[in-house]
């Protein structure tokens, strides 16, 4: 982390991944990240996975460099409290982030009364306000009928089984938007001093994305169905093959230079040239090497498959070949510099009830800006009387009054 966004606050009511990735982020820029959660945990507080002792190590990655208040906002105190860190004044101030209902007293113009100039970036499923998570939009525009093996000359995806990918990737696009969204408007008000109320939904992003790599325009256009070709890159080259020693390695050939880097350190030019004629190609043309992918990978696959892993690697080091190494977690943990403290990005800290365990900082390296140590998640309630005194102003007599009246609570083992 870095302290390029030092001076800027942002009170967090949040849940899933969208909304508590976008503020990790933020925080991970030096901004102070307030989460508010009940007091025995929110929604995801014991999301899987977990570890042996049964913490959560999905809510411990999310909220990494955060600070915790554990607070009952069902009861007015509470909503009080929240009310003012959200709209306390200060030019850093004023900024709240949500994937939660926003209606009464937490609503974007009840805010407002309070602070004219408030921010508000409110992550929805979808547009109409209703309810989606990654699963369910995914499956909606399209990419589970263009995902896994081929299925022939198949038009359309009728008969083709949808098939969803693990990875949360709109959740965490949108985590990154919505980021992008709360900074922006920051940049409008600190211009103009006009706050902003900016909603945004998984599925919009989602449908966005879809335009903007051109599968709107194919299915409008041609009038075709993306159809699903396995582990192949769509319009270039680029398969997965099995190395001697029973691991694989995807190779991929985009441009000119790795096409030719490809064939001279495998020593198949010659045999490249020879698909050529065959099928009327021109292998220095993307599309035709996507054209030309079966043959091109019936050349190819045998020089992999007589090459250990290590092989591949020395063959390929310092060229032009574009190329990685297929791995588990677990391999990419122990085998990957990448994943590992060599990588300015990842340091090794201690995280409270679960242990040592490395962890990433901002992904942004800053020329002007040293990289940080990451902090880890708090525990729940980790922050509650630090909030409460040094922001609002409160007396250990009124905190513990709080505390007896069981509105807000902390530090908690959930």
């Amino acid at each position: 982390m870095n302290d390029i966004l030092k001076g800027l606050r942002i009170i967090e009511g949040s849940a899933f991944v969208a909304a508590p990735s976008a503020g990790m982020q933020l925080a991970q820029l030096g901004a102070d990240v307030i989460r508010f959660d009940p007091l025995r945990g929110g929604l995801d507080a014991r999301r899987w996975p977990l570890s042996a002792g049964g913490k959560s190590l999905y809510w411990a990655s999310l909220n990494k460099g955060k600070r915790s208040l554990a607070i009952d906002t069902r009861k007015p105190e509470g909503q009080e409290i929240i009310t003012a860190l959200i709209t306390a004044p200060g030019p850093g101030n004023g900024i709240y982030l949500t994937n939660f209902p926003v209606s009464g007293w937490l609503g974007y113009e009840a805010l407002r009364k309070r602070r004219d100039d408030l921010i508000m970036l409110n992550l929805l499923g979808n547009p109409d306000g209703s309810s989606a998570i990654d699963y369910t939009v995914n499956c909606a525009v399209g990419v589970p009928f263009a995902t896994g093996p081929a299925h022939g000359a198949a038009q359309n995806a009728e008969g083709i089984d949808p098939i969803n990918a693990s990875l949360p990737a709109w959740d965490l696009i949108t985590g990154v938007v919505a980021m992008l969204g709360v900074l922006a408007a920051e940049r409008h008000r600190t211009l103009t001093g006009q706050g902003q109320y900016v909603k945004l939904s998984l599925s919009d992003v989602a449908m966005a994305m879809m335009g903007n790599l051109g599968y709107i325009a194919e299915a409008q256009i041609n009038q075709a169905n993306r159809q699903p070709i396995g582990n192949y890159l769509y319009g270039s080259y680029g398969k997965e093959f099995a190395t001697k020693d029973g691991r694989y390695v995807y190779v991929a050939a985009i441009t000119d230079r790795m096409w030719t880097e490809l064939g001279r350190t495998t020593g198949l030019t010659e045999k490249f040239k020879m698909i050529e004629p065959m099928l009327e190609v021109n292998l220095a043309r993307e599309g035709d090497r996507y054209i030309a992918r079966d043959a091109i990978t019936a050349v190819l696959a045998p020089w992999m498959a007589a090459h250990s892993l290590d092989e591949v690697k020395a063959a390929f080091a310092d060229s032009g070949v574009c190329w990685g190494p297929y791995q588990t977690f677990r391999q990419m943990v122990a085998e990957d510099p990448r994943c590992s403290t060599a990588n300015p990005m990842f340091q090794e800290i201690e995280q409270p009830g679960i242990g040592t365990t490395l962890v990433p900082g901002s992904p942004l390296d800053f020329s002007g800006l040293a990289r940080k140590t990451p902090r880890a998640a708090p525990r729940l309630g980790e922050h509650t009387d630090e909030i409460l005194s040094g922001l609002l102003g409160m007396s250990d007599t009124q905190i513990a009054k709080l505390r007896d009246a069981k509105v807000v609570a902390g530090p908690v083992d959930v």
